[in-house]
């Protein structure tokens, strides 16, 4: 098992494929974009499917989640999600995208053995998608979602992030949007991993915030008012249910006590939180020849020295090296 010191254990794995991204959404990069990472340095798909293997096989890895940047824009996707779903036991496999390809995609990828969908959409304002992301794709994403749940890609769970004087006037709208659709809306508050490093805790809109404006239009009710386990979304019902939505109050609400997730860089690196400041690589390990085991105890090292908390609320808190295209969510 990957179980640290404070008695956690991860049997959530998150896996980057790409720190590339279509889109540029003004939370997490620049428009101008960033340094990509060299093409030699990232897991080749055979590389990626070997450590998610050692990961189920060996660590107790139960749910697999492929993300970015943007992972539609990884050529191996396909074979990727394939080799995955072919492990045994067999790990659930979703996805984090912005939808922005995946109307063409969906089918596809429901047949080589994907799960599950999370989208991302912070609008449903064509003009002020634009202004969020520097590109005109708010109808792909609106087709990619559809497109998911077309293909059984479900429950298609779409995550926004409210920004202040920005789209914070959107939160009731967007839910409407999603009862329509059967979707799962989950906010999300900002977090401090944007690569200008322009995040101010005071200027964020917080999950009482979002609950605040979703409560003059709806009646909310705690789907687990006593414990929500290690799942990042606390959950209302709406209107007496059996729809939900859901805000991840990662700064505000911290859940890291019951954390059960491990995070594999697009370039190989082990990281035990969004906001470590260290890694380990498993590449290098790899490519010099280690076998499996070897890089199995590699990864329980690592996992053993995972600290308490992000750390957020420290006065001596710094935000990672690397953004969060380059993490992956």
């Amino acid at each position: 098992m990957l179980i640290d010191r404070y008695g956690r254990i991860a049997t959530d794995l998150r896996v980057s494929l790409t720190d590339r991204c279509n889109l540029r959404c003004t939370y997490c990069m620049p428009e101008e974009g960033l340094a990509w990472l060299p093409k030699p340095e990232l897991l080749t798909d055979d590389e990626v499917v070997r450590l998610v293997r050692i990961g189920v096989e060996r660590l107790g890895i139960r749910e697999v989640r492929f993300t970015g940047g943007e992972p539609l824009l990884r050529r191996g996707l396909v074979d990727i999600v394939s080799g995955c779903a072919q492990l045994s036991p067999r790990p659930e496999l979703s996805l984090t995208t912005n939808a922005v390809g995946l109307a063409r995609m969906a089918g596809t990828l429901a047949d080589a053995g994907l799960d599950r969908v999370n989208g991302s959409l912070d609008t449903l304002k064509a003009e002020r998608f634009e202004s969020l992301t520097h590109r005109r794709r708010l109808q792909d994403v609106l087709d990619g979602l559809a497109a998911a749940d077309a293909a059984g890609l479900s429950p298609v769970k779409v995550n926004a992030v409210l920004m202040r004087d920005v789209n914070d006037d959107e939160a009731p709208e967007l839910l409407g949007w999603a009862l329509e659709n059967g979707y799962e809306l989950r906010f999300i508050e900002q977090m401090p991993l944007d690569a200008q490093h322009g995040w101010q805790r005071d200027e964020m809109v917080t999950a009482g915030d979002i609950l605040a404006s979703l409560q003059r239009l709806y009646e909310l009710t705690p789907e687990h008012p006593e414990e929500r386990g290690s799942a990042p979304a606390e959950k209302w019902l709406v209107n007496g249910g059996p729809d939900r939505v859901g805000i991840i109050a990662s700064v505000t609400r911290p859940f890291c006590g019951t954390c059960d997730r491990t995070r594999l860089t697009a370039d190989g690196q082990v990281r035990t939180c969004l906001f470590a400041r260290e890694e380990s690589d498993l590449r290098g390990a790899m490519r010099d020849g280690a076998s499996d085991e070897e890089i199995a105890q590699r990864w329980r090292v690592a996992m053993a020295g995972k600290a308490a908390g992000h750390g957020i609320d420290d006065p001596g808190f710094l935000q990672p090296g690397r953004p969060m295209s380059a993490i992956g969510g």
